[in-house]
């Protein structure tokens, strides 16, 4: 199991752009046959308030190649990444992969 860990810098003024595309792209993502972990906004209670997170689970790089051309091919996920950048709220994107050992507990 594989986890695509994104990591955004955002535009701590327009947090609100960045949490309308993670409402629109969860259903996009399940199409595409990824499985959303979660994605994680930055707070106001400590630490930096322009650094978010999604992290996505692909069982394998195959599956992921697949889930990168569904993601192409969706009419929805190109509505929500020009809407995106239209915002203003991404400043840049980093993305790894990452594995999980053990169950979480």
């Amino acid at each position: 199991m594989y986890t695509l860990c994104i990591r955004y810098t955002l535009d701590p003024n327009r947090i609100g752009g960045f949490r309308t595309y993670v409402e629109n792209e969860l259903p996009v993502i399940r199409e595409a046959g990824g499985r959303n972990v979660a994605y994680y906004l930055p707070t106001d209670f400590a630490g930096p308030t322009n650094i978010g997170y999604g992290l996505i689970e692909i069982e394998t790089m195959a599956e992921y190649e697949r889930y990168r051309e569904a993601l192409a091919e969706d009419p929805n996920h190109a509505r929500s990444a020009t809407a995106l950048a239209a915002s203003g709220a991404v400043l840049s994107m980093e993305r790894s992969f990452i594995r999980r050992y053990g169950d979480g507990h």
